[in-house]
């Protein structure tokens, strides 16, 4: 099998129903919202989950389902668009550790609660109170996934079986998120990054919504196992393709600035790549460059000319597509219905092969 992208066409009807269960199961917490609490949070958290987004969890998801041989149906629909609130919330809160400033194009919850501080001239720091209110906001998207998810209508035997997963994939997520901020002050080497993103952020993009997917419609153990040896390599691949964007992405497209990897000194695999491959004054260069809070655009520009002359982007290339294909070549064996195997393949293809 080759990696194809899907049709934005394809893709389209199906996030606009995810969106119409997000924009639904969001207004119906409007009336249930407590008298005499700002109404702010709700209105920020509807705009932050339905604008923009390409909704890849909910997505594969769906289609673990549809490989098992569940049918179409609106409740597997309402169940796969819960985990894009379980998105949200690792998005606002991986944007407080960070320190980004955009996501989507659009100033991160932590900053729009900053701004709205700074102009109702309120007692004390702006920034303090930006923090605090965005992690409320993510705590709230966390607390709503998991009553989406259980209010989807499926009978309660399956919802069960898919929350196994899905219990499983949120510790996954936070333990990478912590071993993340370990790998900041640790050795920074290529297979400590690996080990990140498989965590942190490759099971939960493709192999576990896979597999709650896979749950919620009763599959069994070697139907889970096919989706692991499909959707580990590929969350991996598409992870990897994301740290490229960071640097070398254009922000009109990936909505977020090229800068902030590289000011956080974001241990990627290809920043381990680019310092294992570096020669003595190229090192002295990344030591001095990567992690600057102050780093310039200038000073940007140097650090990606290094990353190129190491080579680091051509193996970090040649690293998303060998993981691609492998991807691929585990589901074309796969106990899936076929029309779900193409959706697959073509999800994986727009997975990798993105510009933002």
């Amino acid at each position: 099998m080759t990696v194809e992208v899907a049709r934005e066409s394809d893709l389209d009807g199906l996030r606009k129903r995810f969106d119409a269960e997000l924009a639904g199961f969001i207004d119906r917490q409007d009336p249930d919202w407590p008298d005499g609490a700002p109404r702010g949070v709700l209105a920020t958290l509807r705009r932050f989950v339905l604008t923009g987004g390409k909704r890849l969890r909910p997505m594969f998801c769906y289609w673990g389902w549809r490989g098992a041989g569940g049918p179409d149906r609106r409740e597997v629909v309402v169940a796969a668009a819960a985990l894009e609130l379980f998105h949200a919330f690792a998005l606002i809160h991986d944007d407080i550790m960070d320190g980004s400033d955009r996501r989507r194009g659009e100033p991160s919850v932590h900053k729009v609660f900053a701004e709205l501080h700074t102009k109702s001239m309120w007692r004390g720091d702006p920034a303090s109170f930006g923090r605090n209110t965005a992690l409320l906001c993510g705590d709230l998207c966390a607390a709503w996934a998991d009553q989406m998810f259980h209010e989807c209508g499926l009978p309660p035997e399956q919802i069960h079986r898919g929350y196994g997963v899905f219990a499983h994939m949120r510790t996954e997520v936070i333990a990478g998120q912590y071993l993340d901020l370990v790998s900041g002050v640790g050795d920074g080497s290529v297979a400590s990054a690996l080990t990140v993103i498989r965590m942190k952020a490759a099971r939960y993009t493709v192999t576990r919504p896979l597999q709650i997917g896979a749950g919620l419609a009763g599959g069994g153990p070697q139907l889970h196992s096919a989706y692991a040896a499909f959707g580990d390599p590929l969350g991996d691949a598409f992870q990897l393709r994301d740290d490229v964007l960071g640097v070398f992405g254009d922000p009109a497209l990936t909505g977020k600035s090229i800068l902030d990897d590289l000011r956080e000194g974001k241990p990627t695999v290809m920043m381990a790549l680019a310092r294992s491959g570096a020669d003595r004054a190229q090192a002295a260069r990344l030591r001095d460059l990567f992690g600057n809070p102050d780093l310039d655009a200038g000073g940007a520009e140097e650090l990606r000319a290094i990353i190129i002359d190491t080579g680091a982007l051509d193996r970090i290339e040649q690293m998303i597509r060998i993981r691609a294909e492998a991807a691929v070549t585990a589901l074309a064996d796969a106990p899936i219905l076929t029309d779900a195997r193409d959706a697959l393949v073509a999800l994986a293809g727009s997975a990798i092969n993105r510009q933002r």
